[in-house]
């Protein structure tokens, strides 16, 4: 046994005793430390909770309510169809998690957060989604067993396995679309401020979905021209889209299988946002080498998307992403080491980790198809 695995033992055995809990608790010292913990671990329990009060303020619309300025617990209940008692109980559920605040007049406003998620609408778009994890997480030791065999979200992507299927539902590529675009938007300003386009001709988006980020990269850079490349239904969408941005000729979108199609050439960068983590390691690897036949020597790659490991953010790669990806049926978060290594692998060097403003929310690795 090492050391340190000597000293875990100890540590734990420690914290474990109920009898050195209350003396931490009481020693004036160790006693914020030990609200501190108490307070964690609280907070993991009754996470779910917090959640869904987001979840209920955000499908009675009570951040738009409250927008225009504080109102008073009558107001809001009448025009949330609510009761009094219910309003209240919610308003000062959301006050605790910060998103409301109290005001002196008895009545309520924005909070911090609350604040936030009006001016960021994919956040709430993203909130409305969860209520699919939300019942995948159920049972989730039957999820990691491999228990449950058709869960809400292998449900809702189940468009990625099967082109044809997205042809026949506009209704469930129109949610998709959607719920993608309202969620890259969120991302896209951070990796387009972290890396410069300004020295490449043509960016090739691989899974760009309606054109979210292809629009944004298009707006900053007039000189750009950019290829989208989708399943056929979704290429019609940002087809349909980059015509309302008035791109025109500068905008091309193609449909085809990522799995089974060549991308399309002519890009000197190509740019893979949220995709890898989708897929499991075989399928990874398919497409960079697919990224790989279709760069000219030289050309750039960028992976944007959450990781794991991130520092600070441990939680988002690891539990958040572990656990839906897990219920989605594919892929799986991983390091930028584990990606780096992938890239090499597919002859590309340098790999080069570039900072971003928001780690939480997408990390970017940027790599050269090598001569």
């Amino acid at each position: 046994m090492s050391i340190f695995d000597s000293w875990l033992n100890i540590r734990n055995g420690l914290l474990a005793r109920p009898g050195f809990q209350r003396w931490a608790s009481a020693f004036p010292l160790t006693r914020p430390i030990a609200q501190r913990r108490a307070r964690e671990l609280f907070d993991i329990v009754a996470g779910f909770v917090y959640s869904q009060v987001l979840f209920a303020c955000v499908r009675l619309k009570l951040f738009e309510a409250l927008a225009d300025g504080p109102q008073s617990v009558e107001v809001l209940a009448e025009r949330l169809e609510l009761s009094p008692e219910a309003m209240t109980r919610l308003l000062r559920a959301a006050v605790s998690l910060r998103l409301v605040a109290h005001c002196a007049d008895q009545r309520y406003a924005l909070g911090e957060l609350g604040a936030a998620m009006i001016g960021n609408p994919g956040i709430s778009a993203m909130v409305e989604h969860h209520a699919m994890v939300y019942a995948d997480l159920a049972d989730p030791v039957a999820l990691l067993r491999g228990e449950s065999k058709s869960t809400a979200l292998s449900s809702y992507w189940a468009y990625a396995a099967n082109a044809e299927a997205v042809h026949a539902d506009d209704q469930a590529i129109d949610g998709y679309t959607a719920l993608m675009s309202d969620s890259q938007s969120l991302i896209a300003g951070d990796v387009l401020d972290a890396y410069s386009l300004k020295d490449h001709q043509c960016l090739l988006d691989v899974g760009g979905g309606d054109g979210t980020f292809l629009v944004a990269a298009a707006k900053r850079w007039p000189h750009l021209r950019v290829i989208l490349f989708d399943l056929p239904a979704v290429a019609e969408r940002a087809r349909a889209r980059f015509e309302r941005e008035g791109l025109g000729e500068r905008a091309t979108a193609v449909g085809g299988d990522l799995m089974r199609d060549p991308l399309p050439e002519g890009a000197d960068i190509i740019s893979l946002v949220r995709v890898l983590h989708d897929h499991n390691d075989a399928e990874v690897d398919a497409i960079i080498k697919s990224v790989r036949r279709t760069l000219p020597s030289g050309g750039t790659l960028m992976v944007a998307e959450p990781m794991s490991g991130t520092p600070g953010a441990e939680p988002i790669g690891d539990a958040y992403f572990g656990l839906y990806l897990l219920a989605m049926g594919s892929g799986r978060p991983r390091t930028p080491l584990e990606i780096e290594n992938m890239l090499r692998l597919n002859i590309f060097d340098p790999v080069r980790l570039v900072p971003t403003a928001r780690p939480i929310l997408t990390r970017l690795l940027v790599a050269n198809r090598m001569v």
